[in-house]
């Protein structure tokens, strides 16, 4: 079948994968060096300004909040799919070294203090193409830094530079950065940020990087040491029915538990002790309406931080506790890559405890005590390691009642917190331009949404790596009404297609899964836009608005699939 976009990928971004791919079939490390100018020459969207003197703040910003704060220390990254690959590399058992991991990226990462190793579990060619380019681009952006600091006036003391407006301006003027960049820097540091700076005024940094293995079966591996772990622990997923869900750990156990709805007078007592003053702000003014917040996203959020903090063991223990007592057991990947699941028994679900939005409309839900149907829900994996996971799951698990992900995307023409359903999604891995069933409409969604938009009837491009567009290669996608990017949706639906095809999924055609005898629904919340300046994940964050449209699509999720368990208990009779 004819495709509905040319095959587009730029040639300086080809170029780009071509050399470090090359570059890391050597058994030896390679130069983060080496790899610069191809980097640079790519004019990526998230690293507009790589070749210039002054610091693209926001490609810095981005890539300091994924990478463990350790790497500014590190001298060789290492990366491999288990501790058996690095053991039979002679590096040891590297998990028992420091674990170690960035702000805004899960992955499992482990330093080595003395010897200056970082060790980072890769789950997919995805990671790679994830962790080199961040790798350069901190490099890049670190070094541009250190040379500004060495011709720092000696009248301006960092140390006491933030205290007075006069001399941060002026600091913020001979880095080369605007203001609102510096302090957000600082802000990221927090107590450390003088420290910091300091480090990167003392020298220079050149990574090297090392990759163990990078066969498919070593991916594969991995994956089903992964599904073991949750097959032990939960045998019934080998013989009961499933509903899959790819999205994130908090928000369909908060929904459908009620533990932090429960538990509002301590979590309430504990914004007061630790004095969290904007959280307290916020709900005075959704208590006296002048922000239309919703009350259970708040409190969600704030659970969220009080689980954060160093001394919450005993509330753990208590929400574990009172999951279990509704169905619904976590397991942790201790010892795979950083993929979260929980497994969620609807005949143990409680209907009183649930969120009174998930309740609204469905009428008695005394019908789900009937229910054999298990919900495996995982905290969604990056890139091609989902084809990987669903496909492990699909092979092992009972019958597959329905198939959703719920993650972020890039939009080309929302704004930050909307809510985006395709129905197209061209892949980038495959090439394939997947045609999706619509198991989901505005009106599925927007009832729930607060500050953003539903656009439905979308078409999403689903991109190799977060660094690997620039503006030309999008502005192709973008003229064939492409309005989302993001890196797992693609995956997920190849996998799909040989979930009920009988040879392998294809490459550079049109595919129309309308004929999956499941049901599939795909949500995306923009959570940046690549187009607007300063618009990325560098420059901001999602923060407490970001449950609004993350919630709106649990809802949405929950709700379709109570709905379809009701018509089979219903067809069953």
């Amino acid at each position: 079948m004819e495709r509905t976009v040319p095959y587009t990928a730029s040639e300086e971004v080809e170029l780009y994968l071509r050399t470090y791919y090359s570059l890391l079939r050597t058994s030896d490390n390679v130069q983060i060096r080496t790899l610069e100018e191809v980097h640079s020459g790519m004019n990526s969207l998230l690293h507009q300004h790589a070749r210039n003197r002054a610091p693209d703040m926001a490609a810095f910003i981005y890539a300091l909040l994924r990478l463990p704060d350790c790497v500014r220390e590190t001298k060789e990254v290492v990366l491999g799919q288990s501790g058996t690959v690095f053991q039979e590399a002679g590096m040891g058992d590297v998990w028992s070294w420091e674990q170690v991991k960035g702000k805004a990226r899960r992955r499992r990462c482990f330093f080595n203090p003395e010897k200056q190793i970082l060790a980072c579990i890769v789950a997919s060619r995805s990671d790679i193409d994830d962790v080199i380019p961040l790798l350069t681009a901190y490099q890049i952006e670190w070094n541009k830094i250190h040379r500004l600091l060495q011709h720092l006036p000696d009248d301006i003391d960092i140390s006491e530079a933030h205290k007075q407006n006069d001399t941060w301006y002026n600091l913020a003027e001979d880095l080369m950065m605007s203001v609102g960049d510096l302090t957000r820097w600082r802000s990221i540091c927090g107590s450390n940020f003088v420290k910091r700076v300091q480090e990167i005024k003392s020298c220079e940094r050149f990574f090297q990087v090392r990759l163990l293995n990078g066969s498919l079966i070593e991916y594969n591996r991995a994956t089903n040491a992964w599904w073991s772990i949750i097959a032990e622990r939960v045998p019934d997923l080998l013989t009961r029915p499933v509903y899959f869900i790819s999205s994130n750990t908090h928000s369909f156990v908060n929904l459908l538990s009620g533990f932090a709805l429960k538990s509002q007078k301590e979590i309430n007592q504990y914004l007061i002790d630790s004095d969290q003053q904007e959280l307290i702000d916020e709900w005075r003014q959704i208590q006296t309406h002048d922000v239309p917040s919703s009350r259970e996203n708040f409190w969600y959020y704030a659970l969220k931080k009080y689980l954060q903090q160093p001394n919450s063991k005993k509330i753990f223990d208590r929400r574990n506790d009172h999951e279990a007592a509704c169905g619904i057991q976590r397991i942790n990947s201790e010892h795979s890559f950083d993929v979260d699941a929980q497994v969620i028994r609807i005949s143990e679900l409680i209907p009183k405890w649930m969120d009174e939005r998930v309740k609204s409309d469905l009428g008695d839900l005394g019908f789900l005590k009937n229910s054999n149907a298990l919900i495996l829900n995982i905290d969604y994996p990056l890139g091609l390691a989902a084809y990987n996971i669903l496909m492990e799951v699909a092979e092992n698990a009972g019958k597959i009642l329905g198939v959703y992900s719920l993650g972020k995307a890039a939009t080309l023409n929302g704004v930050v917190g909307d809510v985006m359903i395709p129905y197209v999604v061209h892949d980038e891995q495959s090439r394939n331009t997947y045609l999706c069933p619509r198991a989901f409409e505005a009106r599925d969604v927007s009832p729930y949404l607060v500050y953003g938009t539903v656009l439905d009837n979308q078409k999403a491009v689903t991109v190799r790596g977060t660094f690997l567009q620039n503006r030309s290669y999008m502005d192709v996608f973008y003229r064939e009404g492409y309005t989302g990017i993001e890196m797992e949706a693609g995956p997920y639906l190849s996998a799909v297609y040989e979930m009920f095809r009988p040879t392998r999924h294809p490459i550079d055609e049109i595919v129309n899964l309308d004929r999956a005898p499941f049901d599939l629904g795909i949500l995306h919340y923009a959570s940046d836009r690549p187009l607007s300046k300063g618009k990325n994940l560098g420059a901001g964050t999602l923060s407490y608005y970001g449950m609004d449209p993350t919630y709106a699509c649990t809802l949405a999720i929950i709700r379709r699939i109570f709905k379809l368990e009701k018509k089979r208990l219903l067809d069953s009779q």
